[in-house]
């Protein structure tokens, strides 16, 4: 499907691609079943109302979808965003799409005025590439909350601030 470092084309959630979400989503074989319901209520929230509670930003192969990622603005703060999912197919993982779409997720957190983006991820030994993923994109570890998800499953909680458009250029 995908070559390494891979070059995609990134553009925002179609209501077309939500049967093709819900198989990447159940492929990746880490998500409970209401945890794919989630991230569908959240990816249809993105497609309905654009940037009201959720931004979205999809990652195309030609015209397959083979990542997405989905983010918004953590209510009762001033610059703070959540990233709420980043699904990529799992037979491209690691080609690089998930590093363009979390910089093109920053970069549109940036433009909204966001200043620290937060994303809150499993404890469990089936994560580990993802923590891993998020500390080599210069995120910090937080916190970790004992048994949030679930009894043994932590809560682990990593940081970004984020460079304002006019720091980045100045």
């Amino acid at each position: 499907m995908t070559a390494p470092d891979t070059v995609i084309t990134l553009g925002p959630p179609r209501a077309s691609d939500r049967d093709r979400v819900t198989a990447m989503v159940e492929a990746t074989g880490v998500f409970r079943p209401d945890e794919v319901a989630v991230a569908l209520e959240v990816f249809d929230g993105a497609v309905e109302h654009p940037g009201v509670d959720y931004h979205g930003l999809c990652a195309f192969e030609e015209e397959t979808l083979v990542g997405f990622t989905l983010f918004g603005s953590t209510p009762c703060t001033m610059a703070t965003w959540d990233l709420y999912w980043i699904v990529v197919d799992p037979t491209a993982h690691r080609h690089g799409i998930g590093r363009q779409l979390m910089a093109a997720a920053e970069r549109a957190v940036r433009s909204h005025g966001g200043q620290l983006l937060v994303v809150e991820t499993s404890s469990r030994d089936d994560y580990q590439p993802t923590r891993d993923f998020y500390e080599s994109l210069a995120y910090d570890r937080a916190a970790r909350i004992p048994g949030y998800y679930a009894p043994g499953d932590d809560l682990v909680v990593f940081v970004k601030p984020l460079e304002t458009e006019t720091a980045q250029h100045g």
